[in-house]
Order: structure tokens, then C-alpha cells, then sequence
């Protein structure tokens, strides 16, 4: 079974999506996506936000699980103190390989947070978790958000 890391970042007012064009299909996710074999989830998620944003962020911390269906699988989900860095995808990565190709484009975003809500987001467990943790705190402990 898959795994993937997501990133929650906040700067200010802004909350840090990555804006997808896929063959005509325009949405928003958090910025993360696949755990390497042998590769701890933490560690993978500073790698996806070096490769799709080029950003530094600290303080991670694990506040949600999602069971996705195949082929995404188990997404661990992080909230990121932001500290540095404007977004842009790294041009050695597998995302700007993709995006050359013109069809399925990768793009960072800051999006305001009261903006959010709006947004047509990938999955809406995950969009309600996150609205919920922005108005009423994120959780200390991980909480499983699959089919909330």
C-alpha cells in the first residue's frame, strides 16, 4: 500500500496549496506526496516541500491520517511552521519534468485562509479537517479523518 506525506503551511493570512491542471482539471491539494521505500514519513515530507516549493518550514507535526482510496493510499498529514522562501517548484524535479510536458501542471500557491473555503480542493474530509483545526486548533495527537 501507497504512502504520502501532505504539508499544512501557513504564512500570515495565506495557506500554501499547489494548484493542479491536470488535463483540464483544476483543483487544489496540500503541497506533499510519496513516501520512498525505506523512507521515514517525516523525512519525506521535507523532501516533497523542498522539491515542490523550495520553502523551509520547522516544527512539524503530525495532526491527521486519511485512507485514501488506491492508488493514493495512507496520507499522513502535517501542520508546518513556515520560515522562509518563496514557492516554486524545484526545476530538477519530477513535478517540473511533468510540468514541461504542458498538461499536467504543478503550480504553488498562496491562498488566503478565508479564501479557502472556496477552493475546490481534492478531497473534502481533508478540506473540512483543515477548516475545523483553523477555527477550533489542530489536534495534539493524530486523528484519523478517513470517511469523517
Amino acid at each position: 500500500m501507497r504512502r504520502a506525506v501532505r504539508a499544512i503551511i501557513c504564512r500570515g493570512d495565506q495557506l500554501l496549496l499547489m494548484h493542479r491542471d491536470k488535463f483540464g482539471n483544476e483543483y487544489d491539494i496540500l503541497v506533499g506526496g510519496g513516501v520512498e521505500l525505506g523512507e521515514e514519513p517525516a523525512a519525506a515530507l521535507l523532501r516533497k516541500i523542498n522539491e515542490e516549493t523550495g520553502i523551509k518550514v520547522s516544527q512539524p507535526k503530525l495532526v491527521y491520517i486519511e485512507e485514501a482510496a488506491e492508488p493514493y493510499g495512507t496520507q499522513y498529514i502535517y501542520l508546518c511552521d513556515y520560515v522562509s522562501g518563496e514557492a516554486k517548484v524545484d526545476p530538477n524535479s519530477t513535478e517540473a519534468k511533468i510540468n514541461k510536458l504542458g498538461k499536467n501542471l504543478y503550480q504553488p500557491v498562496w491562498r488566503k485562509l478565508s479564501e479557502f473555503k472556496d477552493v475546490e480542493f481534492r478531497t473534502p474530509e481533508l478540506k473540512r479537517a483543515i477548516l475545523d483545526g483553523f477555527t477550533n486548533g489542530f489536534p495534539n495527537q493524530p486523528i484519523d479523518i478517513t470517511n469523517s
